[in-house]
């Protein structure tokens, strides 16, 4: 019988399952190292913003983001160290969660999110990304590869900013941070059906994903679109495929006390 060259062993040796949609993805990149390697890149960010002064904001995202993150761990188990920071940066309209549960979402999203359930929209899409480990999938499928995790944990701590670029942008940073198209429009596809059933898990009506989608898409006429949007199914395709998933979604419902 024919030897499968190394990398190839390695790589269908190396197979993870997303939860939800449970599609199969290469994941070369072991679980310890993407959330060392998010916990770098989410100090490196966060040093460099200015937190929020905005007591009552600062405290919505805390609650958001532990309702997301009690919901991720009591279904998917993911082994991280949440944390969650407002950024005041009311001309950014993003947010982002790394691998080990490291969210950061900028002032400039709040006046289309509106409120708890808008926000729930964002970080659960957010950290769909990283409990699906659509970062890992991209650093396999990169160069970065060619370092091996040591080489890619030193990159992402050198001295120069412009090294810790590429892997940054495998995490999923977007272009208002000098990254651009942060992950492809099938993760994206991916992450808006993972996180609207993590929503539903955290306690947040999934129907209202709709309006928010809806507004995003009124923002977007006419003007570039923002970092949170970038390389992004379209609108209309977005909002058809929520709308499909939508009764699995309900399925998993429950109000929050």
């Amino acid at each position: 019988m024919r030897r499968l060259p190394g990398v190839l062993l390695l790589a269908a040796l190396s197979c993870t399952t997303v939860p939800v949609t449970g599609r199969k993805e290469l994941n070369l990149v072991g679980e310890g190292t993407m959330n060392q390697l998010g916990a770098q890149t989410y100090t490196q960010e966060v040093s460099k913003a200015k937190p929020s002064s905005d007591a009552a904001a600062t405290a919505m995202v805390q609650r958001v983001a532990k309702r997301i993150a009690d919901a991720a761990e009591a279904n998917f188990h993911p082994k991280y160290q949440w944390q969650a920071t407002l950024i005041d940066d009311p001309k950014t309209v993003n947010a982002w969660c790394l691998p080990g549960g490291k969210i950061a979402v900028y002032s400039g999203i709040l006046p289309l999110t509106q409120d708890e359930t808008g926000l729930a929209v964002v970080l659960g899409h957010e950290t769909a990304h990283a409990l699906a480990h659509h970062g890992a999938e991209r650093l396999s499928r990169s160069t970065l590869m060619q370092l091996g995790e040591s080489g890619i944990l030193a990159a992402v701590g050198a001295a120069k900013p412009e090294a810790a670029k590429p892997a940054a942008a495998a995490l999923g940073i977007g272009s208002q941070v000098g990254i651009e198209l942060p992950f492809s429009r099938s993760q994206e596809s991916e992450a808006d059906h993972i996180g609207l059933v993590l929503m539903a898990k955290a306690g947040y009506d999934p129907e209202k994903a709709i309006d928010f989608w809806q507004r995003m898409a009124a923002y977007g006429q006419g003007k570039a679109p923002p970092a949170f949007l970038s390389d992004h199914p379209s609108d209309k395709d977005r909002i058809e495929a929520i709308k499909k998933e939508m009764p699995e979604a309900k399925a998993a419902f429950v109000p929050h006390q």
